[in-house]
């Protein structure tokens, strides 16, 4: 590892990037403004790398040798929530969709403006380290409904012996729906809660994580959990006696 200048902030940021020049310029730059910034040299143990340094936020390039970044973040969710933000080349809505169902928080496409950058990177750090955190906005460690329960301190939903592993956003915007305890949650109110810079936040990314936290919950036997109301919003079924289909309710995510 190649460790740059330690500021303020304190937060720990890795960058796994494989073109030297690209990583220098992020170590740099992010140095500048106060993050502690490792560059990542090992890229056949990526995983084991991020283990060991246990980051605040990954950057993760997508083209790395041995595996790609789908992979590795695979692997780092396993074991971590740290969020992470795919920088990458690849432009296609197909590919930036696979990378926040392989894990990810964020895609942010090269080349790009370092204002857009700083931004989300800040954003996701106030929300998982800073006063924003999981964990600080709730005195709640863990919620319990019927047969499922959700610990906040281990990111896990559980339900009937079956376990299922939440990332940081899955994660919060589960307990924003639970906090509604049944009422619903506008699509601006979760955006804005769990974005905190929704100005450079696709709407499509909320639709993303909602149907990937709809496939966690259905895999521990939750099933018709997330309620969408068009136009509206999102309601956690779970706390009515009865489910009843809701008044312009899909089977998709509201786009």
């Amino acid at each position: 590892m190649e460790q740059t200048l330690r500021g303020e902030i304190n937060y720990r940021i890795i960058v796994i990037e494989d073109d030297p020049q690209v990583a220098k310029l992020l170590g740099r730059q992010l140095s500048r403004y106060g993050y502690g910034v490792s560059l990542c040299q090992d890229f056949e143990h990526v995983d084991t790398v991020v283990r060991t340094e246990n980051p605040d936020l990954v950057l993760l390039d997508i083209n790395l040798p041995f595996y790609d970044g789908f992979y590795w973040c695979r692997r780092i969710r396993r074991f971590s929530t740290v969020p992470v933000i795919y920088i990458s080349s690849r432009d296609g809505d197909m590919d930036q969709v696979f990378g926040l169902d392989n894990g990810g928080d964020e895609f942010i496409t090269k080349p790009f403006q370092l204002e857009v950058l700083l931004a989300k990177s800040k954003a996701l750090l106030r929300r998982t380290c800073g006063e924003y955190a999981v964990g600080r906005t709730s005195p709640r460690e863990v919620y319990s409904l019927r047969t499922m329960k959700l610990d906040v301190r281990r990111a896990t939903v559980d339900n009937k012996g079956k376990s299922s592993f939440l990332s940081k956003t899955e994660l919060e915007l589960l307990r924003r729906l639970l906090d509604a305890q049944g009422a619903v949650v506008s699509r601006n109110a979760l955006l804005e809660a769990i974005w905190d810079d929704t100005h450079f936040v696709d709407d499509n990314t909320l639709t993303v994580n909602v149907t990937r936290l709809r496939q966690k919950l259905e895999n521990v036997g939750i099933h018709d959990a997330i309620v969408t109301l068009r136009g509206v919003g999102y309601r956690f079924a779970l706390f009515d006696e009865c489910s009843p289909p809701e008044p312009g309710q899909d089977d998709e995510s509201v786009q």
